[in-house]
């Protein structure tokens, strides 16, 4: 399983930006995928994730901003981020489950920048 992000960028408070992932290797559609992120000298944290029957679960930090959809006829995965604010600022991964409850499946990264 490979996943691969794109859309990060550079944007000003209040900005928004939409993230894409897109998965193949998987040989059904339910798998979860979500988003982390991680800051300089910062943990690890989860963002989002969306199960394979759609539903949504958002850590607290970005409820009511950003939105995780997906598309799974295309294996793709969307992360839209409202009402950026500095402390958005992060190299956010999309995730992917392993065929259990864990996210095995790592892309590399795409940097966010709020400013």
């Amino acid at each position: 399983v490979q996943l691969v992000e794109s859309g990060g960028g550079s944007v000003q408070t209040g900005g928004s930006l939409r993230l894409s992932c897109e998965a193949s290797g998987y040989t059904d559609r339910r798998y979860c995928v979500g988003w982390f992120r991680q800051a300089p000298g910062k943990e690890r944290e989860g963002v989002a994730a969306i199960a394979g029957d759609g539903r949504t679960d958002y850590a607290d930090s970005v409820k009511g901003r950003f939105t995780i959809s997906r598309d799974p006829a295309r294996n793709l995965a969307y992360l839209q981020l409202n009402s950026l604010k500095p402390e958005d600022t992060a190299v956010y991964y999309c995730v992917g489950t392993d065929g259990g409850a864990d996210f095995g499946y790592w892309g590399q990264g795409t940097q966010v920048t709020v400013s």
